[in-house]
């Protein structure tokens, strides 16, 4: 089957951000994820899942074990399992990625507070 954002599964999370999974087995996770500006995730770590975010439109900005990285359209950056991080969008235009992860997040995220 093909998929798009036009016939996945959306959700809606944190700030206005939306989410539509492209494909999700207990083995890989593929999601379409579009962030307003200003918006930005929680704090998290996965304790087995390793994550790609590739970005389709936008520069986000991630912090992964206290280091900053600023990633623009058609790059893309990597998040091992136990890294501290999130994404945010500090500009004044949407941002759109890829959110590709193995084995699934499901059941393995932890959020932290600061």
């Amino acid at each position: 089957m093909i998929h798009s954002k036009d016939n996945s599964k959306h959700y809606s999370w944190g700030d206005g951000c939306d989410s539509w999974i492209l494909n999700d087995s207990t083995s890989l996770s593929v999601k379409q994820e579009k962030m307003p500006a200003g918006a930005a995730e929680k704090l998290h770590f996965h304790e087995t899942a390793e994550q790609v975010f590739y970005i389709l439109k936008g520069e986000a900005r991630f912090d992964i074990n206290d280091e900053k990285f600023s990633v623009k359209a058609g790059e893309s950056i990597s998040v091992k399992p136990q890294s501290i991080h999130f994404v945010a969008n500090e500009s004044p235009d949407e941002v759109e990625f890829l959110v590709i992860s193995s084995p699934s997040t499901h059941n393995d995220r932890i959020e932290i507070e600061k």
